[in-house]
């Protein structure tokens, strides 16, 4: 059976959701007439596949949404990030780290997205972080050579796809709270939801706790809208208490990947992630009623 393509965005962003799209998209609930929101937007990745046509993708960190929303109006081309990326890429190679950190410097001045594209493919393990100044300081990546012919291609073919989708589709772009994204839902809206993951270590550009947990919960269950929140459900060594307390009512759906920390086969780590939704999905259980059936068989066996 022919797997169906994935694809992927420009940027690399920690947790991206490239593993899960089949399992969101065979249970997103949406059609052509509706309007798609996604309060954490990220990368893009999962309205990139998704393909709505119409969306508002919203995200607090200002970088990746500025990016979108040039290419949006012309601003930015894939001819423009060509030129771009071929002109530092060589300086790259010739200069090493001290371009890297001239352009990081640049960045946190200007903030130039074209700038934060070239870091984010340069720094050390294609990750986001920030200082508590805004100012971008993931350290050099150490790979001078970065920018080859081949690797700006693949760049350019992914920036390529998300301009064609952003000129074929109406799609805006907002630099936003979850709060104010979530408000402009009505019952004709499907809400997906990829906050950071509550009690677990990420490298983002907001932080998450129980508070905010709970003000998305909130926002949510008053909305008219179905919605779908990923989050992860369990690991080798503990499991989320948020999934069957605060999210209990929700329908839920699951799927284990496995992440890759260094070489070797132990670190070779499986997570079971997980798909919450407010209307019933294909093979998911209501968590509700999974717990009460639960505490049903623990009664009887007593």
């Amino acid at each position: 059976m022919e797997t169906e393509k994935i694809y992927t965005p420009p940027f690399k962003t920690q947790g991206i959701k490239t593993k899960l799209i089949p399992l969101i998209k065979k249970n997103a609930c949406i059609d052509s007439s509706q309007l798609w929101i996604e309060p954490f937007m990220g990368s893009g990745v999962v309205g990139l596949n998704v393909a709505p046509k119409r969306a508002v993708f919203a995200d607090l960190n200002p970088h990746i949404v500025n990016f979108y929303r040039k290419l949006k109006s012309r601003e930015l081309n894939t001819s423009i990030v060509a030129e771009y990326l071929m002109e530092q890429g060589a300086l790259l190679s010739e200069r090493g780290e001290d371009h890297y950190y001239f352009i990081r410097e640049k960045f946190n001045n200007e903030c130039d997205p074209l700038d934060f594209l070239f870091l984010n493919r340069s720094c050390f393990n294609g990750m986001i972080r920030f200082n508590r100044k805004n100012e971008f300081n993931v350290p050099y990546g150490h790979k001078p050579q970065r920018f080859s012919k081949a690797y700006i291609t693949k760049i350019l073919n992914q920036v390529r796809h998300f301009e064609e989708m952003i000129r074929n589709n109406d799609w805006d772009f907002y630099c936003q709270s979850f709060e104010d994204t979530i408000t402009l839902a009505n019952e004709d809206s499907f809400i997906y939801c990829d906050p950071p993951y509550i009690g677990r270590h990420v490298d983002y550009f907001d932080s998450w706790d129980e508070n905010q947990e709970t003000k998305l919960h909130e926002c949510l269950s008053s909305s008219q809208a179905r919605f779908m929140l990923s989050t992860w459900k369990s690991n080798q060594y503990r499991s989320n208490p948020y999934v069957d307390t605060l999210w209990g009512s929700c329908y839920a759906a699951t799927q284990e990947h496995y992440y890759f920390v260094g070489a070797r086969e132990e670190n070779r780590n499986a997570m079971t992630e997980a798909l919450l939704t407010n209307y019933p999905m294909t093979g998911s259980e209501n968590l509700m009623l999974s717990l009460q059936s639960t505490f049903e068989q623990l009664a009887i066996s007593l």
